[in-house]
């Protein structure tokens, strides 16, 4: 593949404005088109960020020649059809979290990509990020014994509004696929699926939920304790219990933050030079991918993905929520 990647972004909202400042952070990489279905929206965006290229339908960028990957960054109720409309016009696609609204429709957008041979990545950027792989590769290493214990909280107070995205059922509202999904992940990636999982949830009057929280019960008797809230602030924190020691990811475990360790009564903050949001890190990665030609990646595999997805279809079941009327 060439030097430079020429992205395009579908959805211009708040996610999108913090991946374009970190795209330019990327040598490789130019922000080439975006498209919004309002017109307006897409030239004010495509000025913001000197953008060569603004459409007005979302198909138009996918069938502009000189697009290599598209970002979608839109309301997830939309992600398995822009997905699979992308991929089609045979683009390569990087599709925010959470990937679908469920494990059917993510199993369709991972076969369609497998069928033509086309990158396609959930965009967990947690994944990518210093810190996460600080923690990971310091579990890996053994030097602290066996993991005992995860608990991990994302809460956060938001103004109810049945019509905007968070409460809204039609849009995909929600604690759990909104921020929960961070949860969700840490204990998947740390600890892989769990043996059984419980789960409650409080609902607002629009009928997704406010709050939810979940255990994740292990075989070898490691319990995760996960929550996710849009009624208030929590720490937003998680912390890891080792046979010799503590890992904490401190606020908010999920983006570019710090890590404290705790073992032989000694403690130890380690902290990462990141100049930026932290979208840069996935960006960086889907690149490399690109350029060697793959058609998923290595360290956040499609079946990764349709792992998490299934785990949320477990959760959503348990507490009894379901998108489709």
């Amino acid at each position: 593949m060439k030097k430079t990647i020429n992205w395009g972004i579908i959805g211009l909202g708040k996610i999108a404005n913090k991946f374009a400042t970190d795209l330019a952070k990327v040598p490789d990489a130019q922000l080439y088109a975006v498209a919004s279905r309002e017109r307006k929206k897409a030239l004010d965006f495509a000025k913001k960020f000197d953008v060569q290229t603004a459409y007005g339908t979302y198909e138009q960028l996918m069938q502009d020649e000189l697009v290599d990957v598209i970002y979608i960054a839109t309301p997830h109720v939309f992600h398995h059809k822009l997905t699979l409309d992308c991929l089609k016009n045979g683009k390569a696609v990087l599709c925010e979290k959470p990937f679908a609204m469920n494990l059917e429709e993510a199993i369709q957008m991972v076969d369609l990509s497998r069928e033509k041979h086309i990158f396609l990545m959930e965009a967990l950027w947690t994944r990518f990020l210093p810190h996460f792989k600080f923690v990971r590769n310091k579990i890996q290493s053994g030097e602290l014994g066996s993991v005992l214990s995860l608990n991990a909280d994302f809460g956060f107070k938001a103004e109810f509004d049945r019509n905007k995205r968070l409460f809204n059922k039609s849009l995909g509202g929600g604690s759990l696929l909104d921020i929960g999904i961070y949860p969700v992940f840490l204990a998947y990636a740390i600890l892989g699926k769990p043996e059984e999982i419980s789960a409650t949830a409080e609902f607002s009057e629009t009928g997704v939920d406010s709050s939810c929280t979940m255990n994740f019960i292990y075989e070898n008797g490691v319990i995760a304790n996960l929550f996710s809230t849009l009624l208030e602030k929590t720490g937003t924190t998680a912390e890891i219990e080792l046979e010799k020691g503590n890992i904490i990811l401190n606020s908010r475990f999920h983006e570019p933050t710090s890590v404290t360790v705790v073992s032989n009564g000694k403690k130890e903050t380690i902290t990462f030079d990141v100049n930026s949001n932290g979208y840069n890190f996935e960006t960086e990665h889907v690149n490399e991918m690109l350029k060697e030609g793959k058609a998923e990646s290595d360290l956040w595999t499609l079946d990764n993905t349709l792992d998490v997805a299934e785990l949320l279809d477990k959760i959503k079941r348990e507490i009894g929520l379901e998108y489709r009327e």
